[in-house]
């Protein structure tokens, strides 16, 4: 049985939307990251790092999302093309996820919505940063509704940190293409069902702000 660590996050929601796409079989086990149960030994074991998602997959422990994304593409053979040139474009654009809009946009969310100080010239800096690579993902989305033509975990990683962009004060005005591609990816009934793990509902701007702030502090 596999068994699913996470809370309603973006990076959280990646791994469950993938799960609920594949239609595998797996149990939820909610992490509390206010009450910094992230922190603690029992699931430390699984996850070094202290972050959600994790998984166990009979008895085999994976984390960090974008690996867990890899792991069960392959293992279940969805998502991810097989051959070698095809594998390497989509891992290409989860990488780009990974190492860019998560990072860039999780910073602009610290700094524009619940960091004590005021640091205009920061915050400018992430959300233009962020607005560049959503600028990267228009170019690409040029001739195609998917970042490599058939839908992939490229664009569930991605698509789960973009469709936030409104709470970290990045606009999309002049990104038709993405815009589409934000509302294509949304009326998929997996991509929905996977937004409402763990919790049974999805998660309110207000309510992503504090389990962000208890990802930040340790």
């Amino acid at each position: 049985m596999l068994t699913l660590y996470t809370s309603p996050t973006p990076n959280g929601h990646k791994v469950s939307i993938l799960l609920e796409e594949l239609e595998v079989p797996y149990a939820v086990h909610a992490i509390d990251l206010l009450a910094k149960e992230q922190l603690a030994p029992d699931y430390l074991e699984i996850n070094p790092n202290g972050r959600i998602p994790a998984i166990v997959d009979d008895g085999f422990a994976v984390f960090e999302s974008g690996a867990i994304m890899i792991y069960l593409a392959e293992k279940h053979g969805g998502f991810l093309p097989t051959d070698a040139k095809g594998r390497s474009e989509v891992i290409q654009w989860l990488m780009f996820q990974m190492a860019g809009i998560g990072p860039m946009m999780g910073q602009a969310n610290v700094f524009f919505r619940y960091f004590p100080e005021r640091l205009p010239s920061v915050i400018d800096r992430y959300q233009k940063e962020s607005r560049r690579l959503f600028e990267v993902l228009e170019g690409r989305l040029d001739g195609r509704d998917y970042l490599c033509d058939e839908y992939s975990i490229a664009d569930m990683a991605s698509w789960a940190w973009v469709r936030h962009h409104e709470w970290a004060g990045i606009s999309i005005d002049g990104l038709p293409r993405v815009q589409d591609w934000l509302a294509r990816i949304a009326e998929r009934p997996a991509v929905q069902r996977g937004l409402l793990v763990p919790g049974g509902r999805e998660i309110d701007p207000q309510e992503m702000l504090q389990a962000a702030k208890g990802m930040v502090v340790r």
